[in-house]
């Protein structure tokens, strides 16, 4: 009788592969249950945390401030119906007209808003060195500046010629001129002449949210859950103030993280009014105007129809909500397919989020 010595290692090769196709079998089973089972829940918790210490923070402040809110709106102050017209002064000697006569300021005088020569602003950056230069942007540089009175401040070269730089300008003087609030950067002054077109601000030490969030090196302090909340209550009040407590509302057009500046005690600020527009006094309050603005915090009924109103605002207000909650840029094309628009990408996470749940 003949015997096979060959098939116990065929037997055993068949159990080996039958054991790989259950653990593989097991292995693709594992994934959908994980997420519905361990990520969903974990997801839930995180956000019910983060809306607590919202809602903790709210009624913290509101406990220990009862009429804070009347405070801040007593705080606040806007003076309509104020017109600005601008004259260069051609010997060069003053340099900066306001309102046609030299060195004579409309209504917004309370404020204190001051006329500078150029030299005075030189000398106050000493030759606009870049020692001093503490920023760039689309419209021009920033300095830091030490005026006459001892005043440290931020004092801001526009660089762009043109009717749109011309426009932005005035824009910027006329409204935060008139504008007073404690969660607006201050306008301390301005120069204008033939040559040279600049604004002067109060100096915001710890520079922009956006720095904050997304810094380029080591030297930017990481903001903590307590400071985002902070910042976040901050831009609200002056949106606030800028939507419901002027008349006509003031939109703000280009609210965004690079234009929240950051004082001593990390309070927020917002700046940057080249693009405002004063809103609508109809009851939809809808104005028709070119769509200007940045990529990624535009919203999108504004950006495809041109119609704009406060809660445009709004919506850029959520995008940096976002980037204090996650830490991302709005437009970041680094980034794996679908996940390139922040607002998107939340979305679409929300959505299956709760698919997912209620499914």
């Amino acid at each position: 009788m003949e015997t096979n010595p060959t098939a116990p290692p065929t037997s055993r090769t068949h159990i080996k592969d039958d054991n790989r196709h259950l653990l593989h079998h097991h292995h693709d089973a594992f994934p959908a249950t994980t997420i519905l089972v361990v990520v969903i829940p974990v997801v839930i918790i995180i956000l019910l945390i983060v809306i607590s210490l919202i809602v903790a923070l709210l009624r913290r402040v509101k406990s220990s401030k009862p009429n804070a809110n009347s405070q801040d709106n007593t705080n606040c102050m806007f003076v309509a119906h104020s017109i600005i017209t601008f004259n260069a002064n051609p010997d060069g000697k003053r340099g900066c007209l306001y309102g046609g006569n030299q060195c004579s300021l409309p209504s917004a005088t309370f404020k204190g808003v001051q006329v500078f020569t150029y030299k005075e602003l030189e000398s106050a950056t000493d030759g606009f060195t870049q020692a001093n230069l503490v920023g760039k942007g689309g419209f021009g540089s920033v300095y830091r500046g030490m005026l006459r009175d001892g005043t440290l401040s931020a004092i801001k070269m526009l660089h762009r010629e043109g009717k749109q730089a011309e426009r932005a300008f005035r824009s910027e003087v006329d409204l935060l001129s008139r504008l007073q609030c404690p969660y607006l950067v201050d306008l301390l002054g301005y120069c204008a002449d033939n040559q040279h077109k600049l604004l002067v601000f109060e100096y915001m030490s710890n520079g922009t949210l956006h720095n904050h969030l997304h810094p380029s090196d080591d030297r930017s302090r990481v903001l903590n859950w307590g400071i985002r909340l902070r910042i976040a209550l901050d831009c609200a009040r002056a949106l606030e103030f800028l939507h419901e407590h002027t008349t006509p509302s003031v939109i703000h057009r280009d609210f965004k993280s690079t234009n929240i500046l950051l004082d001593e005690n990390f309070r927020g600020k917002v700046s940057d009014f080249g693009l405002a527009k004063i809103g609508s006094d109809k009851q939809n309050g809808l104005i028709s105007t070119r769509v200007l603005g940045t990529t990624g915090y535009l919203a999108p009924e504004y950006a495809s129809t041109g119609k704009l109103t406060t809660k445009s605002d709004v919506y850029s207000y959520g995008v940096v909500l976002l980037e204090l909650l996650t830490g991302r840029v709005p437009i970041d094309t680094k980034r794996p397919p679908g996940e390139h628009v922040l607002v998107s990408w939340v979305s679409t996470f929300v959505r299956f989020l709760f698919t997912s749940t209620y499914a």
